[in-house]
């Protein structure tokens, strides 16, 4: 099984948290421009994803080929039948378990089965922004940023409480900036256009634009 796939340096240290089967070659690049570079690979794994038609267009030059986007905020509208989502926002993918969203069953099992040879499970999620887990942290996130306007508490109090009375992985502004305020804020955006709850509050906004 060959693959490739497009990482920066912390994606790639998740994606093989797990481990590697023997029978996965993967070929890492750094560049989307190289993914023509590999027409008979069996998958094209592309964590450093924007949704721009030339980047769409280099991803299908195999269209029996899955091809997995990070792609959390958007969904799979526009795009073809062979791509899949994932929720490969930094901290989710070394998980154990990958959320995916996908329309074609034959890709969802190829995809399954790569996603096997990494050491992980797939949970199939509606095709919806967000998906599941990024849209419940993207909430804790923001609530930090307007318990803190509220003057709450401070950054790091607040990252310690939920730390050590949730047993979160990480605190609200620590796990904001890991994933990137941008990218929290792209979701929260989408996201409040059909529900007010999700308005970003001004504090994540400041930051996330500056």
């Amino acid at each position: 099984m060959k693959l490739v796939v497009l990482a920066n340096d912390i994606l790639k240290e998740e994606l093989l948290a797990q481990g590697s089967a023997s029978n996965a070659q993967v070929e890492w690049i750094n560049n989307p421009v190289y993914f023509k570079d590999f027409t008979t690979a069996d998958a094209f794994i592309d964590l450093l994803f924007i949704n721009e038609p030339a980047r769409v267009d280099l991803l299908s030059c195999i269209p029996s080929a899955p091809v997995i986007v990070n792609h959390v905020a958007g969904t799979l509208q526009g795009l073809p039948s062979q791509f899949v989502r994932i929720n490969a926002w930094a901290t989710f993918l070394k998980r154990s378990v990958v959320e995916a969203a996908g329309k074609d069953e034959m890709m969802k099992d190829k995809v399954a089965s790569i996603f096997s040879a990494f050491g992980k499970t797939t949970s199939w999620v509606p095709d919806i922004a967000g998906f599941i887990s990024a849209r419940v942290v993207a909430m804790i996130i923001n609530e930090a940023y307007f318990s803190l306007e509220e003057e709450v508490s401070t950054k790091d109090d607040i990252d310690i409480a939920m730390k050590t009375g949730t047993n979160y992985p990480c605190g609200p502004f620590e796990w904001g900036k890991k994933i990137g305020l941008e990218n929290i804020l792209l979701l929260l955006t989408e996201l409040s256009k059909e529900q007010t709850r999700y308005q970003p509050a001004p504090g994540l906004i400041k930051e996330a634009i500056c």
